[in-house]
């Protein structure tokens, strides 16, 4: 039987959207099995916001793996905001995997990184800071490669903020690509194997992209989705 995931990213949650985006989920589980949620849930990255976020998803009848965002770290208590999304019964993802479905499905991933793609990214060279901002990009994508190694399941998906593929961020200015993702990411995700690879972060980016390894990757940016979630079927184009 085919495993159906829904999937969405930069819901960017804040007290103006309480009890708003729960209403958009309403009969999730005759469409899904499992929804993915690609970070920036919050607008700053604050605690209480962390918690509509937690209020939103909790209780849902299909399970729900978050990652981060880069607006989730903003204010400093992004491991406050992961502790009251698992206390809500959420899986949270930092560079890290989880077995579902009855160990049918793995997912893997985190919030991923910047740096850029091949021919056209930043390197491990020079000054401190360019050194430490390539360096945090591969130290996350050697964890992924070692959380989708743990995995022994009949799928997996990788779940990101960042993008691994630059096809999925067409649409955005060409000059800020080296910040919506790197393609580290993808070079890890295709040395590990993959059926699916979901991000955020590019609101003006396209759906729709693949790795250089023919793994599917989809943009779910709330702002280019247009709807609540999408949702892929993992042994089928689309669902």
């Amino acid at each position: 039987m085919s495993i159906r995931v829904a999937a969405v990213a930069d819901i960017h949650l804040s007290e103006a959207q309480r009890g708003t985006y729960r209403e958009r989920l309403d009969g999730i589980e005759e469409r899904a099995d499992v929804l993915l949620v690609g970070g920036d849930l919050t607008r700053h990255g604050t605690l209480g916001e962390g918690k509509i976020v937690a209020d939103e998803f909790r209780g849902l009848p299909v399970p729900v793996v978050f990652v981060l965002g880069n607006h989730d770290y903003h204010s400093d208590v992004e491991q406050e905001i992961m502790a009251v999304l698992r206390e809500a019964g959420c899986v949270v993802l930092d560079d890290s995997a989880e077995t579902l479905l009855d160990g049918r499905l793995g997912i893997a991933g985190g919030k991923g990184f910047g740096g850029g793609f091949a021919g056209k990214s930043a390197s491990e060279f020079g000054e401190p800071e360019t050194k430490a901002f390539v360096r945090h990009t591969r130290e996350i994508a050697e964890r992924w490669r070692t959380a989708l190694k743990s995995l022994d399941t009949e799928y997996k998906v990788v779940l990101s903020h960042y993008s691994p593929v630059k096809e999925t961020l067409a649409g955005e200015p060409p000059e800020i690509y080296p910040f919506l993702g790197s393609y580290l990411l993808a070079e890890a995700v295709d040395a590990e194997g993959a059926d699916l690879i979901v991000h955020g972060h590019a609101h003006h980016g396209t759906e729709k992209g693949m790795t250089p390894g023919g793994i599917r990757v989809r943009n779910v940016a709330l702002p280019v989705l247009q709807r609540a979630y999408a949702t892929y079927c993992l042994d089928a184009e689309e669902c």
